[in-house]
């Protein structure tokens, strides 16, 4: 009995000393419960990120600061937010910031999201041999690139002085009449040649079939035969980088999906590089 009692109040004292010294459970983050938390939850993440981004502008050059404001008007609700999360946490970008090196040819690289990405293998292939800048938006349609082109060639700094510019819209233009793309694409290029640049058009890589989102593989054919009558009647240089990824695809593309893999823009972009430095030694 007397064991009995003592094995009792043993475990008695082992509970209570356990209670005394075990530390409370760390408070997890209160999660949103409900839409309207959540919103709230975003709106304050954006306010902080958009603080952080504002008092980090304030600290740039004036090329610097000039550079942002640019790109504060001319990426919209989708990217510009996107941009922000990326230069508060110091991470590099299509939209980076390039300080020109004076004994190196200046080259510009206008299109929409393919384009974006393929920006950054560019840069590191021309590395030394060229400086690389890019659109400060994602250019879009060729609509977009009609109203926007004058903006887009003094952006950043230098003006409009380029040596090479390599262009590209269709993707976006995969619903637009082709005869409504010629005519833009005739007064995109005239106005790029007034730059006195070399100039290299990107044919539009391959899309897939997507019925459901009125999205067909014909179309880029369509609409690539039309831009290439275009440049060989202004005698500007075609990049065809449609015939270049067509053998890749499998491994290069996304699913169902116009963008591409990593390795398919690293593919892309040594492909664009290639055609600068082409047209660079040009005589």
């Amino acid at each position: 009995m007397l064991d009995v009692l003592f094995g009792v109040a043993m475990c008695v004292v082992i509970t209570a000393a356990s209670s005394g010294s075990a530390a409370p459970p760390a408070a997890a983050e209160a999660e949103p419960t409900t839409a309207d938390e959540a919103a709230a939850k975003k709106q304050a993440e954006e306010a902080a990120i958009n603080e952080e981004y504002a008092a980090l502008v304030v600290t740039l050059s004036p090329e610097q600061q000039a550079w942002e404001k640019a790109l504060q008007e001319n990426l919209g609700s989708f990217y510009l937010p996107i941009h922000k999360r990326e230069r508060v946490a110091g991470r590099s970008s299509a939209w980076d910031f390039v300080k020109d090196d004076p004994a190196l040819p200046r080259v510009l690289l206008i299109g929409d999201s393919v384009s974006r990405a393929y920006t950054q293998p560019v840069r590191m292939a021309l590395a030394g041999k060229a400086n690389v800048h890019r659109a400060p938006a994602n250019c879009g349609p060729s609509a977009s690139g009609v109203k926007n082109l004058d903006a887009w060639l003094v952006s950043a700094p230098g003006g409009d002085r380029w040596d090479v510019i390599h262009f590209n819209f269709g993707i976006h233009d995969r619903n637009t009449p082709v005869a409504d793309y010629a005519v833009r694409l005739e007064k995109i290029v005239e106005r790029l040649k007034k730059t006195g640049a070399n100039l290299v058009w990107a044919s539009t890589t391959p899309i897939p079939d997507v019925p459901a989102q009125k999205q067909t593989a014909a179309s880029i054919m369509e609409r690539n035969a039309a831009a290439a009558a275009v440049m060989d009647k202004h005698d500007v240089a075609i990049d065809d980088l449609f015939a270049f990824i067509t053998p890749h695809l499998a491994e290069a593309q996304l699913p169902n999906d116009v963008h591409f893999k990593p390795e398919g823009y690293d593919l892309l972009g040594h492909q664009v590089a290639e055609s600068i430095l082409a047209v660079i030694k040009r005589p």
